[in-house]
């Protein structure tokens, strides 16, 4: 039994991809690694990020960065296995919130795993954290807000 208990709401996806596990991203346990379940999940968030406009650096040297991920696995995945990756948001406030991730098989639909990756707004030249962008807000009206 996972330790972990991730809950998604459905209405909190905005986004879809898909990828497929390659050969090099098999353990020795012939599945899906761990590592390269992470390396997937980055992936995802780059084509969300990119698919809504928004920079993971903008211009102003502002950007997003990862605080935390927490996944749990539902089943494995194998060489081969088309992934079906959606993206969405949760849990924002004044400075960040969460990016999740529901991953299912393209084939039969069966659950892989559920990720949620924390991240913040930060300023890469002062090295501080820094309010959510309007911009950002603006452009996801129906997210699940903590405050702001």
């Amino acid at each position: 039994m996972a330790r972990l208990n991730l809950v998604f709401p459905d209405d909190q996806f905005y986004f879809t991809t898909q990828l497929t596990v390659r050969i090099s991203d098999i353990n020795a346990g012939k599945h899906l690694a761990n590592d390269s379940m992470i390396s997937m999940i980055s992936e995802a968030r780059a084509r969300f990020l990119y698919q809504f406009g928004i920079e993971e650096v903008g211009e102003n040297d502002t950007g997003i960065i990862v605080t935390d991920l927490a996944t749990t696995y539902k089943r494995e995945a194998f060489a081969r296995d088309r992934l079906i990756f959606e993206v969405g948001l949760m849990d924002l406030n004044r400075y960040g919130g969460d990016i999740i991730f529901r991953i299912s098989k393209a084939e039969g639909g069966e659950l892989v795993a559920l990720a949620k990756s924390g991240f913040v707004f930060y300023d890469f030249t002062t090295s501080k954290v820094v309010p959510m962008p309007d911009d950002f807000r603006l452009r996801f009206p129906g997210a699940n807000y903590l405050e702001y």
